[in-house]
């Protein structure tokens, strides 16, 4: 009965230590990503260093220059999702970046 008992006891240590896994699993994710909502879909943008602003961001009625006026979202690149997602042009992009350099 002993040999049970040490057992369980693994097991129950086992089990916490993959939920603690899976916590830091998540944390490191809200940390390290920006979901970004457009339209129906949602893109996942690297964060340019860990934080906690901006985890999920929605572009629904906000306009391309209001959304590259968000410093974070900017130096993480949003400005080139705009784009791969027909938002917005290069050549808009180009221009709306000249006013941060």
């Amino acid at each position: 009965m002993g040999i049970f008992r040490v057992h369980g006891d693994v097991m129950e240590r086992f089990k916490k230590i993959i939920i603690w896994v899976i916590v830091a699993g998540i944390i490191y994710f809200l940390l390290s990503y920006h979901v970004i909502i457009i339209g129906r879909g949602a893109r996942l943008l690297k964060k340019s260093g860990f934080s906690l602003e901006y985890i999920v961001f929605n572009t629904k009625g906000r306009s391309n220059a209001s959304i590259m006026d968000i410093e974070e979202l900017r130096e993480a690149g949003i400005g080139e999702l705009l784009v791969e997602e027909g938002r917005m042009s290069e050549a808009e992009l180009e221009k709306l970046m000249l006013k941060y350099e």
